[in-house]
């Protein structure tokens, strides 16, 4: 297969762009690097894309690989035919290969098997033949015979119409033909397995939709139903269709005897052997569909939680809500360095109440607190009242935020916690990990496994190793396109930068420890084990704010250095202008001299040129920085306060397919189905809404026993 050319098609770009992408895969490079600093090579396309593409470079060369195997299989039994041979050549998907498969496949013990041991396979041949004159009633009386185990010419035309059933059954045209249908016309239905029982899945105790149409959130939540016990989940399909299909493939009309065991067997074929079989394809079909998009949902969730802006420079104090062990406090300085700990217990009572209040405006005052990072796990809504009233005592502005507590207990018992806060109890850890995610979610969440964090729908539903490589690519390109400081980079947040492995990280951080902080890119080269090749994939997206050199501090990759600093001669920056690393009318600068003369006069291409110039307008920029600030609170809500019309700003926290979770402030997010974002027709919220987006949304309705709160956008 040329896959260059293949894909190419597929993704609409130039087939000498899809050669040099599979090229600088097949050479090793990362997705990161390629998107960022091979740009003329592939059009500038971005990280998501190149990922997609070498997912599906995967998949054709293992569909590929799969097609040799099916042939070496039918070579071996000395069956291929030029017949078998073109279709297996004409095959796109995996399907399509195991069809074509099937009649060569080793089969267990089957009906159709039984009949050919009793010598019963040339009467199926001859009723398959339908010649003019044949008797089958008659001829099936020669196939009588007690030593076979064939005692009446009945059970020999039975175990005849068992093979023609099962080369039905193996027929890929067929099988091509009846799925087609199944898709097209095909309805999932879904009834309760046992009608008296209340549970979440009232909605699908009485469901169809067809296969078509439904909705992938709709098919992973049949699927758990199912799994759970409340559900009967089937595919129905009216029969005529595909049952005349394989009529009109079988009956040549010829003689009127074998049509009717004709028809009769290939009806048994539908039922028995192949709609079972569609069924399963159909329904794995659906589930994969649903997934790759409940993956996507979850990724696009995940970037935007990542990529939350940084409250840089603050001191924080994190709490770990709790009941009967306690609320778990932590104090950390701007650098996320541990000040102070405690444990207050809020809950137990008004005297507990007032002595945690007491300790809390102590570590505030003590430590000049800026802002409270709450978790959002068990007695967080106590915890943000009392908070909040706390709050009400001192007399500068402190705020707080509620975060999300994914995955910090997670966090909090392995080694990568003990080895950080070896002196901290588990429980302390988390506290520590909750303030943290308020002054950088980035550092702080890589630490911790992608599946962990909680922002998609029926995760756990996913095929786990998919899923987990789907988020660990979120999370590269996420590290890398902030890119990282060299010095203060913990061994978990290099350990995602392009090109480093867990090795090399480690050697990195024990160089810093023995030799002091890096004072250059360019020391990097003296890392134990960090090779040209690791250094040419990590270097651009590496900072050293100490260096000498600003270029250091951005994101141009060494290579370009020479051209940079051209670029920088040519636009008349004097050496003074230069050393002080101020470029901000560089863009107007590049703009009167013509970009394309001096991507020319550089020899380099203007994506390039663009990314340059880009760099040194802001060195040290972080593209977080750009996306719209965390929503600060300094007072609280109880759902009870809420009422129909109320106007409130929130915070969305989770996107999914049927709508979006919206933090107002309350213990319970409110929930905007889709219905409900906007005045237009949108296929999916993300469309409109991000994690993190701080939106304005009405009431619409506020179940309290059910603790459920509709909200809209529309107004």
């Amino acid at each position: 297969m040329d896959y260059a050319k293949v894909l190419s098609e597929q993704f609409q770009i130039k087939e000498e762009y899809a050669v040099n992408i599979i090229t600088l895969l097949d050479d090793g490079n990362t997705i990161p690097f390629i998107a960022r600093y091979r740009k003329e090579m592939h059009g500038s396309m971005d990280d998501q894309l190149i990922r997609e593409f070498s997912d599906k470079l995967v998949y054709l060369r293992g569909l590929d690989k799969r097609r040799e195997e099916i042939r070496a299989l039918i070579e071996a039994q000395e069956k291929m035919t030029d017949e078998v041979g073109k279709a297996l050549d004409a095959a796109q998907t995996l399907s399509e290969l195991e069809d074509i498969y099937r009649p060569f496949r080793p089969k267990r013990k089957t009906r159709a098997s039984v009949a050919k041991e009793r010598g019963l396979e040339p009467l199926a041949l001859s009723i398959i033949k339908q010649e003019k004159g044949f008797h089958p009633q008659t001829s099936a009386q020669e196939f009588v015979s007690e030593e076979k185990g064939v005692a009446t010419a009945e059970e020999a035309l039975a175990g005849a119409m068992d093979i023609i059933a099962e080369q039905v059954s193996d027929n890929a045209e067929i099988r091509k033909r009846i799925r087609e249908i199944a898709q097209n016309y095909g309805v999932m239905r879904s009834v309760a397995a046992d009608a008296e029982k209340d549970s979440v899945y009232t909605l699908y105790y009485d469901f169809t939709e067809s296969v078509k149409k439904i909705a992938g959130h709709r098919v992973l939540a049949l699927n758990r139903g199912e799994k759970e016990g409340f559900l009967k989940v089937s595919l129905e399909l009216d029969e005529e269709r595909p049952v005349g299909v394989i009529g009109r493939l079988l009956d040549r009309g010829t003689n009127p005897l074998c049509s009717d065991l004709l028809r009769a067997a290939g009806e048994d074929a539908y039922h028995r052997l192949i709609f079972p079989s569609i069924e399963r394809e159909i329904r794995a079909s659906l589930t994969e569909t649903a997934a790759e998009s409940a993956m996507k949902v979850f990724a696009v969730n995940l970037k935007q939680l990542l990529m939350q802006p940084p409250v840089k420079g603050k001191v924080v104090l994190g709490l770990d809500p709790g009941y009967r062990t306690g609320c778990k406090v932590a104090v950390v300085d701007g650098t996320g360095k541990v000040l102070d700990t405690a444990v207050i217990y809020p809950t137990h009572g008004e005297r507990k109440a007032a002595e945690s209040k007491a300790k809390l405006l102590h570590l505030i005052k003590k430590h000049h607190v800026e802002m409270i990072s709450i978790g959002n796990g068990t007695a967080s809504k106590e915890t943000e009242m009392f908070a909040a009233d706390a709050l009400k005592s001192i007399d500068r502005p402190v705020y707080y935020m509620v975060v999300s507590e994914a995955g910090a207990s997670v966090y909090s018992a392995s080694k990568l916690a003990a080895t950080e806060l070896p002196e901290l109890d588990l429980t302390l850890r988390s506290a520590v990990s909750i303030a943290r995610r308020l002054q950088d979610p980035l550092a702080e969440l890589v630490k911790i496994e992608p599946k962990a964090i909680g922002v998609g729908q029926y995760q756990h539903d996913m095929p786990q190793k998919r899923l987990g490589e789907t988020l660990d690519g979120v999370v590269e390109d996420c590290v890398n396109s902030v890119g990282a400081d060299l010095n203060t980079a913990s061994p978990a947040l290099l350990l995602r930068v392009s090109g480093l492995n867990a090795a090399v990280c480690k050697n990195i951080v024990t160089y810093r420890e023995e030799n002091g902080a890096f004072h250059s890119r360019a020391e990097l080269k003296k890392v134990p084990k960090l090779g040209p090749k690791a250094f040419e994939q990590c270097a651009g997206f590496l900072r050293v704010p100490e260096s000498r050199n600003p270029l250091d501090n951005t994101g141009v990759h060494p290579e370009s250095y020479k051209s940079a600093k051209e670029l920088l001669e040519l636009l008349d920056y004097s050496d003074k202008e230069i050393k002080s690393a101020k470029f901000t009318d560089i863009s107007q600068r590049v703009k009167a001299k013509g970009t394309k003369t001096l991507a020319a006069t550089l020899g380099i291409g203007l994506p390039t040129l663009d990314d340059i110039v880009k760099e040194l307008a802001k060195p040290g920029r972080d593209p977080r920085d750009e996306m719209p600030a965390p929503m600060l609170r300094t007072d609280v809500l109880d759902i009870n306060d809420l009422k129909e019309g109320m106007e409130l700003k929130g915070t969305v926290r989770n996107v999914i397919d049927f709508g979006a979770f919206v933090d107002i402030g309350v213990h319970q997010d409110g929930l905007v189905h889709i219905s409900q974002i906007c005045d237009r027709y949108i296929k999916h919220p993300s469309e409109v809404l991000k994690v993190g987006d701080v939106v304005n949304v009405k009431i619409l309705s506020v179940d309290v026993k059910k603790n459920r709160i509709s909200l809209t956008m529309r107004f």
